[in-house]
């Protein structure tokens, strides 16, 4: 299993007031596994992306990321894990405008130390993969929403992490280029075996998972998996879910 995550709690203090925002959440991801967490604003999301990225602490409960439990780790160690085993792909993109398509992919090999010819090799494989290898010397303000969140999945693969955390990934985006997007992660779990961790509003981008987590109110409201069934078929009964609970 890649990732563990096993009666997680986490609960923020307002005044006198708390709020529990996740309430024993407890899931699993295989390897090679795309994975949308879906819920209405407040349900968690967000907060449980965050706990599994080891930005912001649980209560209580485990997260378990390959085989290595995180809760024991200390900040330097969570560090290492969030620069070598985590990749991130956000909403905004995060690239840096000086720098060029390929420099902005090889930027964690860079920061990591672990730049050299096999980082290299891997940039360039990861621009061929996701059909970016015409534009890679060119600067973010030079390409499309779509190649910029194409380019940010290239670098969360760079360093060839055991999972992707995605944030809202096609949220400011169109839909031809969502449609993009998702066809990168499609592909990045086809020829690179990523395993990928989704939080989105958005029941598109959802349908092409392989698994969809409904939370509402902290917890794990419906789990629905795909299977055989096509696509917009899939899509069309994320939507009834996600009317039933609107009902609920």
């Amino acid at each position: 299993m890649m990732l563990t995550v096993e009666n997680l709690h986490k609960s923020y203090q307002v005044g006198q007031t708390t709020y529990e925002v996740l309430k024993g959440i407890s899931l699993e991801v295989e390897k090679g596994e795309f994975v949308a967490v879906m819920g209405p604003s407040g349900s968690g999301k967000t907060t449980l992306l965050n706990c599994i990225s080891c930005y912001i602490p649980a209560d209580c409960g485990e997260i378990i990321l390959g085989d290595r439990p995180l809760a024991a780790l200390d900040e330097t160690a969570l560090a290492a894990v969030r620069d070598k085993q985590l990749g991130f792909v956000f909403q905004d993109f995060l690239l840096l405008d000086g720098l060029t398509v390929r420099q902005n992919i090889l930027l964690p090999a860079i920061i990591g130390g672990s730049a050299g010819p096999a980082a290299e090799t891997r940039a360039d494989q990861l621009c061929q993969v996701f059909g970016i290898t015409p534009i890679q010397e060119k600067y973010p303000a030079e390409i499309s929403g779509g190649e910029k969140q194409r380019t940010a999945v290239a670098r969360a693969l760079i360093n060839n992490p055991l999972l992707i955390l995605a944030d809202e990934p096609t949220g400011n985006l169109d839909s031809r280029s969502s449609r993009a997007v998702i066809a990168a992660f499609e592909r990045a779990k086809q020829s690179l075996s990523a395993t990928i961790f989704m939080v989105t509003h958005d029941s598109l981008a959802a349908s092409f998972c392989d698994r969809v987590i409904m939370l509402q109110d902290g917890v794990i409201w419906r789990v629905l998996e795909k299977g055989a069934q096509p696509r917009d078929a899939f899509q069309d009964r994320l939507l009834d879910v996600i009317r039933d609970m609107g009902r609920g």
